[in-house]
């Protein structure tokens, strides 16, 4: 129970900044548009393998992304400032025009995909390029599980604790992700190109503060250090 607490605020910081930059809502009615040909069976598979892939990126660059650039010498307080900047203006430019977000990965991902009267092996074989990277989990979601990976030990949470957290919620993102692409045609129904919208802003509100509270947490240790002086 020890391990609770700090395993539970690992993952509501992980959950709404992966949520916030994945949006699996609005990305599953791009997948809807762009695979509207496929079979059911064929979308199906599509989204499984979307959602496994998709954890296995998120999983990768939230355990190794910043041991990999410390190995290069940056500090995790530089980490933590250069990523939540980062995070910061991604959010800030999804705020100001989420459409041009969503124009540029339809396109991204429309302009790789199989005619629908290919084979279903080469279908499949899109799963990952372009339906995953970078068309669901692209270099902002990168940088956000990367940087989300700096707040280890942040706050004096244990390490088992904060990747457990963060474990669960990139696979809880990955599994939304899978059920919103598998149900793609209803959700197009239900949201409307206003919902889309409104959808896209408040996550990418919750993005902006997720992405300031992480350059906080580390300008507040260097000022420390520089006051100590």
């Amino acid at each position: 129970m020890s391990l609770f607490g700090p395993g539970l605020h690992a993952f509501l910081l992980g959950f709404p900044a992966l949520l916030s930059i994945v949006n699996p809502l609005a990305g599953a009615i791009i997948f809807n548009e762009i695979t509207g040909n496929a079979s059911r069976s064929v979308r199906a598979m599509l989204a499984r393998k979307v959602g496994m892939n998709s954890a296995a990126v998120m999983l990768v660059s939230l355990w190794a992304g910043s041991y990999i650039l410390n190995f290069f010498g940056i500090t995790l307080n530089a980490l933590r400032l250069a990523g939540g900047a980062v995070v910061a203006s991604r959010a800030f430019q999804m705020l100001n025009a989420p459409e041009v977000t969503e124009a540029r990965k339809q396109a991204q991902a429309a302009s790789s995909l199989p005619a629908p009267d290919q084979d279903p092996d080469e279908i499949a074989s899109m799963a990952f390029f372009p339906l995953t990277l970078p068309f669901t989990t692209g270099p902002g979601t990168i940088a956000v599980a990367v940087t989300l990976g700096t707040e280890r030990g942040a706050y004096g949470t244990p390490l088992g604790a904060f990747f457990t957290g963060m474990s669960l919620a990139a696979i809880a993102i990955a599994a939304i992700t899978w059920i919103s692409y598998a149900a793609a045609d209803r959700l197009d129904v239900i949201l409307g190109a206003t919902g889309r919208r409104v959808l896209s802003r408040l996550a990418a509100f919750i993005l902006l503060g997720i992405g300031v509270q992480i350059m906080l947490s580390g300008a507040i240790p260097v000022l420390h250090e520089a006051l100590a002086r």
